[in-house]
């Protein structure tokens, strides 16, 4: 009777242990698959902008040097687009924007929302896996404005006299908390776009009660309605101030957050603060970079200081390359290029326009100082995020997104990623694959030299590849060469294309709109 007595007891104990045990490694697994998300996107940063990416850069970035050596570098990162809208568009929703209703250019101040309330962001996928989620900064994906009549109509948001019809005592609708944010604060447009109003969780956050307008050199914004607590130069600062108060209060909390940090600079209008103006001892562009460089270090200090750097990942990068309003033939008497080795800037389709600084920070799993010369697109965060909490994603979800998990973790041989679509501002497409890049346009299909219908490019060949190894600069046109390699991207791009997706998985449709580039690949499906 003692044996069986004995024995019952030890099997308890036994079974307790390994209960114990068993909680433990979950509670283990919650701490590194659950981690806090800080994603940082610049705005017109160009890869040469950052020291860690370029060495003879003539700007000084300290804090961002810093948070590269301390997480891993992304030397082959991409934007989906090579302007503003269609690369946020891909961010959020893991898809290529050109497979939304916008095919080329970008929104404005009064645009309608581009982002359905149905279709799933990293937003709504994270708080659907018990994330809390917030949004600051710039949204530039359209919302809809309450107006003053229901069937009045409002403007394009080019003009001074677009805003007549917009009630801002009434909240929006169709905004960021709509597509999955719990905490939404910032404008609608890029900061030289009006209206110039904050909207905090879906209202406005005061009556505009004045119109400005700035047409500096550097500072120049269109001319708008303007509330009386939106000033243009503490946009960024007040951006940063809130980031810091969001990530204080919610390191208070047991569930883990993401928070999507949307600057709206360093683009126009170039506007640092008296603070920072000469530091650089360039240009206002190069301080301006320097004073989000100079935030960066204090948003790096206020997640250590809220005890939660081990386990908190901090992306920064930007949704494009260099804007020509920083003034390259200013920077170029300093020596430096804001789009370093790579040809053209922002709105092209060259290099220039869409390769940009990447950087992951995660002390809990990335090695400090690592580098990754991997192609990542910056769609990728969408199954990145649903590999880290080991959550699937539906074949509607996320269509164009890869998992870097991989590449963090150092196992690059699982990282799925076949090849790269690039969109221009006017539509034009290239695909990347490996050491090729195939452009399907003559020219810079954007605003750098040859500019699409100009007489620079009439004798041009359509079509333009490139060895981005041999050729980083994309001075050798080598289609000639290699006809297979032509043949073969063009095939994979309009697969990828009329698929409606670049991952394994079911067939999707795109938003085709009429006079779309691509719609006699669709016809011919």
């Amino acid at each position: 009777m003692k044996k069986h007595l004995i024995l019952a007891i030890l099997c308890i104990v036994l079974l307790q242990m390994s209960c114990a045990k068993k909680q433990k490694i979950e509670v283990e697994q919650e701490v590194v698959t659950s981690p806090n998300i800080i994603y940082v996107l610049a705005d017109d940063l160009g890869i040469g902008d950052i020291k860690a990416f370029n060495p003879d850069g003539k700007i000084k970035t300290p804090n961002i040097d810093k948070l590269a050596q301390g997480g891993m570098k992304f030397t082959d990162a991409h934007t989906s687009s090579s302007v503003c809208t269609p690369t946020r568009y891909g961010i959020l929703t893991g898809r290529y924007n050109w497979r939304s209703k916008l095919k080329s250019g970008v929104l404005t101040g009064t645009s309608k929302a581009l982002i359905p309330n149905n279709r799933a962001t990293v937003a709504s996928f994270l708080k659907k896996n018990g994330y809390y989620t917030g949004f600051i900064g710039k949204w530039h994906l359209g919302w809809d404005w309450a107006k003053t009549q229901s069937d009045s109509l409002l403007g394009n948001g080019w003009n001074p006299g677009d805003f007549k019809n917009i009630d801002f005592s009434k909240p929006i609708k169709n905004g960021p908390n709509d597509v999955g944010f719990d905490y939404a604060y910032g404008h609608s447009g890029s900061l030289d776009m009006a209206p110039y109003v904050y909207v905090e969780n879906g209202m406005p956050t005061a009556m505009p009660d004045t119109v400005t307008v700035d047409k500096g050199k550097y500072t120049w914004w269109r001319e708008g309605p303007t509330s009386p607590d939106f000033v243009h130069e503490d946009v960024t600062p007040n951006f940063f101030r809130r980031s810091f108060n969001f990530i204080k209060e919610q390191a208070k909390n047991e569930k883990p957050f993401f928070l999507y940090l949307a600057l709206p600079s360093p683009h126009t209008p170039i506007l640092p603060t008296k603070e920072w103006l000469g530091k650089s001892g360039l240009n206002p562009y190069a301080d301006f970079v320097m004073e989000v460089d100079g935030y960066m270090g204090q948003l790096q200090a206020a997640i250590k200081e809220a005890g939660i750097e081990e386990n908190t990942i901090v992306i920064f990068t930007s949704d494009n390359g260099c804007s020509p309003q920083a003034d390259y033939k200013v920077l170029a008497a300093f020596d430096h290029n804001p789009s370093s080795i790579y040809r053209g800037h922002k709105a092209d389709i060259f290099e220039g326009g869409h390769r940009v600084p990447f950087i992951v920070k995660w002390p809990e799993m990335v090695k400090a100082g690592s580098v990754s010369g991997k192609t990542i697109c910056t769609t990728d965060l969408f199954a990145t995020c649903a590999d880290i909490v080991n959550a699937k994603l539906t074949d509607n979800e996320a269509e164009d997104s890869f998992s870097m998990l991989p590449l963090l973790t150092n196992n690059e041989k699982m990282f799925k990623r076949e090849a790269t679509i690039h969109s221009s501002i006017n539509g034009s497409f290239a695909i990347r694959q490996g050491d090729y890049k195939l452009v399907m346009a003559p020219g810079s299909a954007g605003w750098s030299f040859p500019k699409p219908n100009s007489k620079d490019v009439a004798s041009l060949p359509e079509i333009q590849l490139y060895n981005l190894v041999t050729d980083p600069g994309e001075t050798q046109n080598i289609y000639n060469e290699h006809p297979e390699k032509v043949a073969k991207l063009k095939a994979l791009l309009q697969k990828q294309i009329l698929e409606g997706r670049s991952t394994p998985g079911e067939a999707q449709k795109n938003d085709s709109v009429a006079n779309w580039k691509q719609i006699n690949w669709e016809k011919s499906r």
